[in-house]
């Protein structure tokens, strides 16, 4: 049964999406006016689900022609000029169009959304809509996509697991790099040597390694960047780990090079003191781990922490960073990573540009990022936002659906609606 604390506490801010919201309330206005259960009415169903697509496309025109007003408005150093921002404040940067018309068609036409008359179009909807608009805003042979970069967990596979050989995305990947896209993981793993990595993601690098249809130069087109921003290692057939470890100069941002390492153990040991006391007070049966650049908690017997738990502890540490001298010079990323927490010194906005400068300053609106964590506090995938384009996906499962979206527009173009 849900309960008035579970209904208060998923209407918290922290766990919303401003621009979704917004949308699902404009739709919400039409389901209401035209989707009346046919139980209760005896109306035409289908006369109803076509006027409620008429609606819903209508209103996903109306939002595509604000983004791209946003977009002229920040390109003209007017944002205050934007009537998108106006009504969603929160608003971010767009790096391209998005086909909100085209896209709402298309996941009408798998989900149904225009018929239902109970369940009224959805955050998930909504999150799928713009996930395609984004993909075809990207997808042509010819067009400006030029890096992909990937989360790792819940991205690419399932919580804690590794990319084994069999998982699907592998071939997905490889054609991708067959056409001269460049791929990037930008994982929170923050590992110091390349066989940690292998690990994980053994079931890649050996196709990369195996594949007769890559290239010695595409091959070396995938890296991996751990600790959010903190290491950077490039695919290398030939070495033992299939990953080599990349000069820090050579992908590593100016304002990052500023950095002393003070400043980064302070911030450090202020997280663990916060964390500490997260423990203390939830009595959590919790390990602390300490790296380099990054402190956490762990369940210390392999037992599941609660959700609250884990989100009490990540809000508390960001509020304490946020609001000390050393918080304010650095940046730095809190995430509940869904069974521990960590805090990180640099985030994935800061990883997402490393890629692009790598790669011969690639632009956000070449850039696409597929994650599976972006609400605003607690989920690390939030600000690469900043950084490219992104998708945001619930599963590995959609990971797939999403690159083969892409894949197809990119073969055959746009469907004619």
């Amino acid at each position: 049964m849900t309960t008035r604390y579970r209904v208060e506490y998923a209407l918290k801010a922290h766990r919303r999406d401003a621009l979704i919201e917004f949308i699902k309330g404009l739709l919400a206005v039409p389901f209401v006016l035209h989707s009346q259960p046919t139980a209760f009415s005896g109306a035409n169903l289908e006369e109803m689900a076509a006027e409620s697509h008429r609606r819903y496309r209508e209103i996903m025109r109306d939002i595509e022609g604000l983004i791209n007003d946003h977009i002229a408005c920040d390109a003209a150093g007017t944002p205050e000029r934007s009537k998108l921002r106006f009504l969603v404040p929160s608003v971010g940067r767009f790096f391209t169009t998005l086909f909100l018309e085209k896209a709402f068609m298309e996941q009408d036409r798998r989900r149904a959304i225009s018929s239902r008359r109970f369940v009224a179009p959805s955050f998930n909807d909504i999150r799928l809509i713009l996930n395609t608009a984004q993909i075809m805003s990207l997808a042509t042979l010819d067009g400006p996509t030029k890096l992909i970069t990937f989360d790792g967990d819940v991205t690419l596979y399932d919580d804690g697991q590794c990319l084994v050989p069999t998982n699907p995305v592998i071939a997905k990947i490889l054609w991708l790099l067959e056409r001269g896209l460049c791929i990037g993981i930008v994982t929170a793993a923050g590992y110091t040597d390349g066989a940690r990595y292998k690990e994980r993601l053994f079931g890649l690098l050996e196709s990369i390694r195996d594949s007769a249809d890559l290239t010695d130069a595409q091959k070396r087109n995938l890296i991996v960047l751990g600790g959010e921003s903190s290491y950077m290692f490039r695919c290398s057939p030939s070495h033992p780990d299939l990953l080599e470890a990349v000069p820090r100069e050579d992908w590593q941002l100016t304002e990052m090079r500023a950095w002393s390492d003070e400043d980064i153990q302070n911030l450090l040991d202020i997280a663990e003191n916060s964390l500490r006391d997260s423990m203390k007070a939830m009595r959590l049966d919790a390990t602390v781990i300490r790296k380099q650049r990054a402190v956490g908690i762990v369940h210390a017997r392999g037992g599941k922490f609660a959700r609250e738990q884990l989100e009490e502890a990540v809000l508390g540490a960001q509020k304490i960073l946020e609001l000390s001298d050393v918080g304010k010079r650095l940046p730095f990323c809190a995430f509940n990573g869904g069974n521990d927490v960590f805090v990180d010194i640099g985030d994935k906005r800061l990883g997402v540009l490393c890629c692009q400068r790598f790669f011969g300053d690639v632009t956000g609106g070449q850039t696409l990022h597929i994650g599976d964590q972006f609400l605003s506090a607690g989920h690390n995938d939030f600000k690469a936002r900043m950084a490219g384009t992104t998708v945001w996906v619930a599963s590995p499962a959609e990971t797939v659906a999403c690159l083969e979206e892409l894949i197809d527009l990119m073969e055959h173009g746009l469907p004619d609606y």
